[in-house]
């Protein structure tokens, strides 16, 4: 497999997503349905933006690690949250999962009015391999 990120400009790097990913050669393409908060027990978290966003990526790695793929091949990440200003405070969580795993992925940031019962934050990812 081969991934080239496009980035006419740089001011993206300095919130973790690249503008394109051009994916060449793929043996596999993984869709993964919107990881949230929620406990392997079913129930929603009600914790805070912070609590939410680091379950919600254990579980996004949970999901991509079962299926045989890794996270470093993350192509693209939509983000889903009830309130962009919450999720800002704790931003350099997500930033630092991201440059930890060495991600370049093309990304859309959505505030919606609400997510499933109490949860705050869904990341919604597609990876190669």
């Amino acid at each position: 497999m081969e991934k080239r990120a496009i980035n006419p400009w740089q001011w993206q790097d300095q919130r973790s997503y690249v503008q394109a990913v051009e994916v060449k050669q793929v043996e596999g393409t993984l869709y993964c349905s919107g990881q949230a908060a929620v406990h392997v027990d079913g129930q929603s978290s009600t914790g805070d933006m912070k609590t939410q966003l680091v379950q919600a990526i254990q579980n996004l790695e949970q999901v991509i690690s079962e299926a045989g793929y890794e996270c470093c091949n993350i192509v693209r990440l939509n983000i889903f949250t009830t309130s962009s200003a919450e999720l800002f405070t704790c931003f350099d969580v997500f930033q630092d999962w991201v440059a930890r795993h060495g991600i370049k992925q093309a990304s859309t940031l959505l505030e919606v009015k609400s997510l499933f019962e109490t949860l705050k934050i869904e990341l919604e990812a597609t990876v190669v391999k």
